[in-house]
C-alpha cells in the first residue's frame, strides 16, 4: 500500500549517484513528502560499448531509497529518450555538429517526460541532484532598466541561480529550460560544496556516500564519446588538411569525432618547434578536417560574433530589444561579457567583447545576468 500525503510530494530522481542521494536526505528531514524514481534511459543491448553499469546504478538508488525509508519504482522512459536525445545526439555528430545530450536530457527527459510522468501521477515537483539553485523572484525596483522580466507581479515566479559550489555548479546544463519547468524543479544541493555534501552522506551512512561521480555521457555511464560514435556513427574518411596553405598532412575517419578548437587525438604530428595542431574547421565538400597551429591568429579559431537560434528562455516573458548580457560558451568556461539582439522569433545577434575561441555550430550558449541563468541558444 502506497502512503498517503496530506500536502503536495515531490518525486526524486535517484540516479544512483551521491548528489541526488543527499539531495533525497534533505528532502526528507525537511519533512517534505517525497518518492524517489530511477529513470531508465539507456540499456546497452547490443553489448558493444563495454562498461554501462545501469543495473549497478538501479541498485544503489534502491539502497538509498530502503535506507532513507522512501518508495522507490523504476521508470522505463528508454523510447522516448532514444526519440528525443539519442537521435538529436546522432543526426547532430552525423551532420558534423557538436550537440550536448546533457542539455536535452534535462529540457526533454528529467523536466520533460519525467515531469509530466509526476505530474500525471500525484506528484507537484521533481528534484534532482544538480548544483543550481530555484529562487523567488524579488519585488522590483521600479522600472526593469535591463529589459529583463523579474516577473514579481506574477505568483509563483522563479530564477534560475548558478550553485554555491564554483566547481560544480551545473546551471549551464539547464540553460534551455522554461519558467514551467522551473516551477516544478527542486535543487536541494545546490546551496551545498561538494566535499561539505560528502561529508553528509558519510554522517548518514548512505550507500553512495563513497562513489565516485560519472564522468561519461549522461545516459551511458562509464562510456566516452567517442566509444558511443564510433559504435553508432558510420566512419566516413576525408582529409585533414592544413587551412593555411591547404597541405594534405593525414586522414581521419570521420569528422563527427572532432570539434572546433580540438588539440587532442587529430593524430598528426607537432612542428619542429613543439607547436600542436588545432581543428579550426570542416569542410563538408570533400569532409575535409581543417587544421590550424593553436594560436591567437589561427584562422577560424576564434570569433567574436555569433549567429544563434533555438532561443529558450526560463524568465516569465522574453527579454526583449537589445541587452548587454554574459554568457557561458561550454561548461566550466567563466561568464564572458556579451551584447545581445534579437533577430527573429528564435535567432539573435551576440558579439562578445572578447573574441572567443572554439564556438562550434550546435554547442549551447548559456545567457546569464551575473549569477542568474536567463535561458540558452545554439552556435548555428
Amino acid at each position: 500500500m502506497q502512503p498517503t500525503y496530506a500536502q503536495p510530494k515531490t518525486l526524486v530522481a535517484l540516479s544512483g549517484g551521491v548528489d541526488s542521494s543527499v539531495a533525497a536526505l534533505l528532502l526528507r528531514d525537511a519533512g517534505t513528502p517525497i518518492e524517489a524514481a530511477y529513470m531508465k534511459n539507456w540499456v546497452n543491448e547490443d553489448n558493444i560499448l563495454g562498461d554501462c553499469p545501469w543495473e549497478q546504478d538501479i541498485a544503489d538508488a534502491r539502497r538509498v531509497a530502503d535506507q532513507l525509508g522512501i518508495p522507490f519504482r523504476v521508470v522505463n522512459l528508454m523510447e522516448e529518450y532514444r526519440d528525443k536525445v539519442v537521435a538529436y545526439l546522432l543526426d547532430g555528430y552525423t551532420r558534423g555538429l557538436t550537440p550536448n545530450p546533457d542539455v536535452m536530457c534535462n529540457r526533454e527527459i528529467k523536466f520533460g517526460v519525467l515531469r509530466q510522468w509526476a505530474l500525471d501521477n500525484g506528484f507537484s515537483s521533481v528534484a534532482t541532484g544538480h548544483y543550481a539553485r530555484r529562487v523567488r523572484l524579488p519585488a522590483p525596483a521600479g522600472h526593469c532598466q535591463s529589459k529583463i522580466d523579474n516577473g514579481s507581479d506574477r505568483p509563483g515566479s522563479w530564477a534560475l541561480v548558478e550553485g554555491a559550489d564554483p566547481n560544480k555548479d551545473q546551471s549551464y546544463f539547464l540553460a534551455m529550460l522554461s519558467q514551467e519547468q522551473l516551477r516544478d524543479a527542486l535543487f536541494p544541493v545546490g546551496d551545498l560544496l561538494k566535499p561539505d555534501l560528502r561529508a553528509l552522506a558519510k554522517r548518514a551512512g548512505l550507500a553512495t556516500a563513497e562513489k565516485k561521480d560519472s564522468q561519461g555521457i549522461c545516459f551511458i555511464g562509464k562510456v566516452k564519446m567517442a566509444d558511443f560514435l564510433r559504435a553508432y556513427v558510420p566512419d566516413a574518411p576525408g582529409p585533414i588538411v592544413r587551412a593555411d596553405d591547404g597541405r594534405v598532412l593525414g586522414e581521419h575517419r570521420g569528422l563527427h569525432f572532432y570539434t572546433l578548437g580540438q588539440r587532442k587525438g587529430i593524430r598528426i604530428p607537432s612542428n619542429t618547434d613543439g607547436k600542436a595542431y588545432v581543428v579550426v574547421g570542416k569542410r563538408s565538400s570533400d569532409r575535409a578536417l581543417l587544421v590550424a597551429f593553436d594560436a591567437a591568429e589561427a584562422p577560424g579559431l576564434f570569433t567574436r560574433e555569433v549567429i544563434v537560434h533555438g532561443l529558450r528562455w526560463n524568465t516569465p516573458t522574453p527579454p526583449c530589444g537589445a541587452l548587454e548580457l554574459e554568457g557561458r560558451v561550454r561548461y566550466r568556461d567563466p561568464r564572458v561579457h556579451l551584447s545581445f539582439e534579437t533577430t527573429g522569433p528564435d535567432t539573435a545577434r551576440i558579439v562578445f567583447a572578447e573574441p572567443q575561441r572554439g564556438l562550434a555550430s550546435g554547442q549551447i550558449l548559456a545567457l546569464h545576468d551575473g549569477p542568474r541563468l536567463l535561458g540558452g541558444c545554439v552556435y548555428l
